[in-house]
């Protein structure tokens, strides 16, 4: 009798949505704008650009937030990119003033960067595949600890931890 292949579950999954705040200032500007309009043109006319406002405007920010940080299946996906764990080199959780100085001053031009202002901390993963031009990734997460852990514990998985 042959036991089923399962999967194991993602170390990390999680996604960058944008906050709440963000999605009540934009229903509020599309109002005021809705506001403006009514007055100056056909109501119908109003209702009708107000709507397709909100509808794009909804629309940009649920794609802003819909940018993946998993560490599952031997592979690191942050946003678009993604690169096995062999490729990885020491993970390391930043506070919000780290973060801050190397997405700024002390930023590498090469690296891979998955930014929101609205997440003050991030991890930085070095990248240790020679033919990557990226010399490392730095990621905005709300768990940084746990994505540090996930990334730490794909790579001792996948055998390529310094004993």
């Amino acid at each position: 009798m042959s036991t089923p292949v399962q999967t194991p579950p993602a170390d990390h999954r999680e996604r960058l949505h944008a906050p709440l705040r963000w999605w009540v200032q934009t229903i509020m500007f599309v109002a005021s704008l809705w506001l403006a309009l009514v007055v100056a043109i056909p109501g119908v006319i109003a209702w009708s650009v107000s709507a397709l406002l909100l509808l794009i405007a909804l629309g940009l920010l649920a794609g802003y937030g819909a940018a993946p940080v998993v560490v599952a299946d031997g592979e690191l996906r942050a946003g678009r990119a993604r690169i096995g764990v062999e490729h990885l080199g020491e993970a390391r959780a930043l506070d919000a003033e780290e973060t801050k100085r190397v997405a700024g001053p002390e930023a590498d031009a090469r690296a891979y960067l998955l930014l929101r202002p609205y997440l003050k901390r991030a991890v930085r993963v070095e990248i240790t595949d020679p033919a990557d031009p990226a010399p490392y990734w730095l990621i905005c997460t709300r768990h940084p600890d746990r994505l540090t852990a996930a990334i730490t514990a794909a790579r001792a998985g996948a055998g390529d931890m310094p004993a």
